[in-house]
């Protein structure tokens, strides 16, 4: 496969776990979950639909998945799904940002 699919396929799947991310959170925060938290389940979320696609689709790897890969893989999307849930909780919460507008501001900080 070309380097330029890849890059096409790879953008494709982020742009798909980005939608989802978003889609998990203003689920849950319509739905009275805080927002510290529909913000985590949203990254963690659209960070599993982009690894799975990013492997599978973009480099069409289909080797088992391993555990040190896993771990790898889990860390920092749990970091960075914190870190974006305590932006979130501050931009929402205490400064009254809306939680669409805040999300924009506090991924382009945390990511």
């Amino acid at each position: 496969m070309s380097r330029k699919r890849q890059i096409v396929l790879a953008g494709a799947g982020s742009t798909v776990g980005t939608l989802i991310d978003l889609a998990v959170l203003v689920l849950l925060v319509e739905h009275r979950v805080p927002v510290g938290s529909a913000a985590f389940c949203g990254a963690i979320a659209g960070a599993v639909i982009n690894f799975v696609l990013g492997k599978y689709v973009a480099f069409r790897d289909h080797s088992p998945i391993r555990a040190a890969q896993l771990a790898r893989f889990g860390l920092v999307a749990v970091a960075t799904a914190a870190l974006l849930a305590v932006a979130m909780h501050v931009a929402v919460i205490q400064l009254g940002v809306p939680y669409l507008i805040a999300k924009l501001a506090c991924a382009a900080l945390v990511f």
